[in-house]
C-alpha cells in the first residue's frame, strides 16, 4: 500500500489562452464562433489526497463563454507533471463533462458557473479522480441554481478513463451490489433514513458519478436524486472489501491505491 498525504495546493501564475473546452489550441475558438474560452492555471481546492510519488499535481483551468444560449464561466480541474499521455486523457475528460453540461437541456438558455466542491480529488499511486461541480441556472434566473455533477476517474498504468464496466465484469451484479450498499449508507447521510429508493435502483445511471479513493467507491448523487433539493449534493463511500468479490480482480489493486 503506498503512502499518502494531504497537501495544499499551491497557486500557480501560468496563464494559459484555449479554445473549446476540451482544447488549449487558440486556433479552435475561431473555429466556434460565438465562444470565447480563456485558461488559468490556479490551485482546484485547499487540499488534495496525494501519493508524494505519483508524479503528478493538482492544478485547474478557467473556461468561460458564451454561445448565444448558455453564459459559462467555470473552474475545471486538471493535472500536470506525470506521464503527459495520462495528464492529457485526464484533462481532455474532465473538459469533456463541462462540455456535456454546456450541450445539455435543449433549447432551454442557461447559465453554468463554478462551486467549490470541484477538484482533483484524489491523486494515488495508480489511479487519478477529479469531481466537476457546477452551478446550473435558467437564464433569466429561476427559483434557484441546481448543481450538476460529474466525475473522471483515469488509470494511470494505461492511461484510459475506469468505468463501471471495467470495474464490474458483470455490470448487473456491480450495481446490484452498489445498490445494497447504498442503501445500507445513505440513512447516515443528510438524506436520512426515508432516502429515495428510485435514486439507488441499481442501474448504471444512478451509479454513473463516482470517485476512487483509498478507502472505497465514492459514489456521488446527483441534486434529487436520494432526497429533496434541500438537503444537498449527498454522497456515500462503499469499502472495497465489500464490493471486491463483484470486481474485476485486476482493478481492486489500481482504484484502491
Amino acid at each position: 500500500m503506498s503512502i499518502s498525504r494531504i497537501l495544499a495546493v499551491p497557486l500557480a501564475a501560468v496563464v494559459l489562452v484555449g479554445g473549446s473546452a476540451c482544447s488549449d489550441d487558440p486556433d479552435d475558438a475561431a473555429s466556434t464562433p460565438g465562444v470565447t474560452t480563456t485558461a488559468r492555471v490556479t490551485s482546484v481546492s485547499p487540499t488534495v489526497r496525494e501519493d508524494p510519488e505519483a508524479g503528478y499535481s493538482a492544478t485547474s483551468t478557467q473556461v468561460t463563454g458564451d454561445t448565444g444560449r448558455v453564459r459559462y464561466d467555470v473552474t475545471v480541474p486538471q493535472v500536470e507533471g506525470g506521464d503527459p499521455a495520462v495528464a492529457a486523457e485526464f484533462n481532455e475528460s474532465m473538459r469533456a463533462a463541462l462540455q456535456d453540461q454546456i450541450d445539455g437541456s435543449s433549447g432551454e438558455r442557461f447559465t453554468l458557473d463554478s462551486r467549490t466542491e470541484s477538484g482533483v480529488t484524489h491523486i494515488g499511486s495508480r489511479v487519478l479522480s477529479g469531481l466537476l461541480v457546477t452551478s446550473w441556472n435558467a437564464d433569466p434566473p429561476g427559483a434557484h441554481p441546481t448543481p450538476l455533477v460529474a466525475t473522471v476517474v483515469v488509470d494511470t498504468d494505461n492511461g484510459r478513463p475506469i468505468t463501471l464496466n471495467t470495474l464490474f465484469p458483470d455490470l448487473q451484479a456491480g450495481l446490484d451490489r452498489l445498490s445494497e450498499e447504498s442503501a445500507r449508507l445513505l440513512p447516515g447521510t443528510a438524506a436520512g433514513a426515508e432516502f429515495e429508493r428510485s435514486g439507488i435502483e441499481p442501474t448504471r445511471q444512478n451509479f454513473s458519478n463516482w470517485l476512487a479513493t483509498p478507502e472505497g467507491m465514492e459514489i456521488h448523487f446527483s441534486d434529487y436524486q436520494v432526497g429533496p433539493h434541500a438537503v444537498g449534493l449527498v454522497e456515500v463511500t462503499a469499502p472495497w472489501d465489500r464490493l471486491q468479490d463483484v470486481m474485476a480482480p485486476a482493478m481492486v489493486g489500481v482504484v484502491s491505491s
